[in-house]
Formats: C-alpha cells, sequence, structure tokens
C-alpha cells in the first residue's frame, strides 16, 4: 500500500513593501519667529568677511526658523551650515531674501522642497536682484533725497536740530519698514517674490525719489542764494557755485567716495563756521 503523498508546502506570500507616509511638519513659522530673523538681520553684516561676505551673518538671521522647524540637533545644524555659504546684497532688502529663504526651508521640512542645490540656485537669484534695486533704491536715491531734506530744513530753521531729525526720519522709516517688513513679504509670497507687483513698486520708487530730489534741492539751493527772498553777496553766490560744481564732479570718482568727500566738506564748513561765527 503506497503512502499517501504530501501536498507541497505553499510558498510564502510576500507582503508588499510598506511605504512611509511623507513627514508632516509638526511646527511652522509664526510671527515671532519672523519677527526674531528681522531683529537679526540687522546684523547682517557684523561677521563679514572676504570669503563668504554676509554668508555668516545670513545664518545668524535665518537660524531661528531653523531652530523651529529643525528639532533634530544634528538636522538643524547641517542646515545651517548649508546657509553660511557665500551670500551678498543690499543689507536692507536682504530681508526678502530670508524670508523666502524661510518659505522654502519650511516647505523643505515637509519634505515637499527642493534640496541643499535649489536653495543655493534661489539664494544666488535674490541676491543679485536685490543688490540691483536696493544699492538704486537706497545708497542712489533715498539716502540723497533723505540728505536734501535735511539740508533744506536745516536752513529754514538753522537754531533748531529739526534737520537731523528730518533727515534721520526721512532714511530711517522706509529703511526700518523694509528691513522687519521684508521678511514677511518674502515669507508670504515665496521665491516669486520679485515677479510680480512688489519689484514695479520698487522701481516706481526709485522713479518718484529721484524726481523729488532734484526738486528738493533745486529749493535748497535758491534758499541758500537768496534766503527770505534777499540774495546773499556774490562772494557767497560764487562760493556756493564752486560747492556745487565741486560736488559734481567728486560724484563721478570711485575713490575718495562722495560720502568720504561729503565728509570733508562738512568738517570744512564747521571749522569755517566755528572760526568766523565762533
Amino acid at each position: 500500500m503506497s503512502e499517501p503523498t504530501s501536498d507541497p508546502p505553499a510558498e510564502a506570500v510576500s507582503e508588499p513593501p510598506v511605504i512611509e507616509p511623507p513627514r508632516v511638519l509638526e511646527r511652522s513659522l509664526d510671527r515671532g519667529t519672523l519677527l526674531a530673523i528681522g531683529l537679526r538681520a540687522n546684523l547682517l553684516q557684523a561677521a563679514w568677511n572676504f570669503e563668504r561676505q554676509q554668508g555668516l551673518g545670513w545664518a545668524f538671521a535665518l537660524e531661528p526658523a531653523l531652530r523651529r522647524l529643525y528639532p533634530v540637533r544634528e538636522e538643524r545644524l547641517a542646515r545651517l551650515a548649508e546657509h553660511t555659504a557665500y551670500f551678498n546684497t543690499q543689507p536692507t532688502l536682504a530681508s526678502i531674501a530670508l524670508g523666502a529663504a524661510a518659505r522654502v526651508e519650511e516647505e523643505r521640512a515637509r519634505g515637499t522642497g527642493g534640496d541643499a542645490a535649489s536653495m543655493a540656485r534661489l539664494k544666488a537669484a535674490l541676491g543679485s536682484t536685490l543688490a540691483a534695486l536696493g544699492d538704486r533704491l537706497f545708497w542712489f536715491s533715498l539716502r540723497p533725497f533723505a540728505a536734501a531734506v535735511g539740508v533744506l530744513v536745516a536752513m529754514v530753521h538753522p537754531s533748531h536740530g529739526w534737520g537731523a531729525w528730518a533727515l534721520w526720519l526721512v532714511y530711517a522709516l522706509p529703511h526700518l519698514a523694509l528691513r522687519f517688513g521684508g521678511v514677511g513679504w518674502g515669507y508670504t509670497a515665496g521665491p516669486a517674490m520679485l515677479s510680480g507687483a512688489f519689484r514695479d513698486r520698487l522701481e516706481r520708487a526709485v522713479r518718484w525719489l529721484a524726481l523729488m530730489g532734484c526738486v528738493v534741492l533745486g529749493v535748497a539751493l535758491a534758499w541758500a542764494l537768496a534766503p527770505g527772498g534777499e540774495p546773499r553777496p556774490i562772494a557767497v553766490q560764487c562760493a556756493l557755485a564752486v560747492g556745487l560744481g565741486a560736488g559734481l564732479l567728486t560724484a563721478q570718482r570711485a575713490r575718495p567716495s562722495p560720502t568720504r568727500w561729503a565728509l570733508a566738506f562738512g568738517l570744512l564748513g564747521l571749522i569755517l563756521a566755528w572760526r568766523f561765527h565762533g
């Protein structure tokens, strides 16, 4: 009698691979974190160096966002090291780039953003664009306009310190608004911050500041030549004309900078005022 044949062992059924769900970000950036970035942005150039320029200051300013987004210390330090790379732009408008970078880092923490290479490309694009806009807006438009307003107010009210206050307010208010508000604007719009209406508004601000600066300078020159409608002596008018011509010539020279020439002429004016009226 033959032995019953046993059934062949059943093949082991392979279980489907377990797909881990994408990491869900438990923390997002709040207003306090954005405010901390804006405060630290004031020290953007505190560690400026020839190798990385504003890179260390950039990483220092962005650290509050990284601390909130990456609770694991090793991952946070790796992201922080990435941001110490070379970066350079106009210091005030750097807040916009910081806000946009914080937005991208938030997406990276969710697992939906890019990698280190895409972040480097974003920083390079924002840095160069903001540098071109910011230099014209602040150094070549807002700063001369604020100086012209301060000089005009000081000429109209020479016995008060209102000229200094006018210069400071005209420059500081837009500067601080962009320094702190720029982080929030950049964070809200993300990398597309400079492709919309905001860039057009900056361009219009540059044009209007240049126009108003010319008007204020014309009024200041007229007041200097004939304060209260009474013309000054011909020697004073000639001196003003020579000073204006010297200023226009020195503004075309790279070295010494126009700022140094202005400081030198200002010091000379103080010495002459003390000598003849002190």
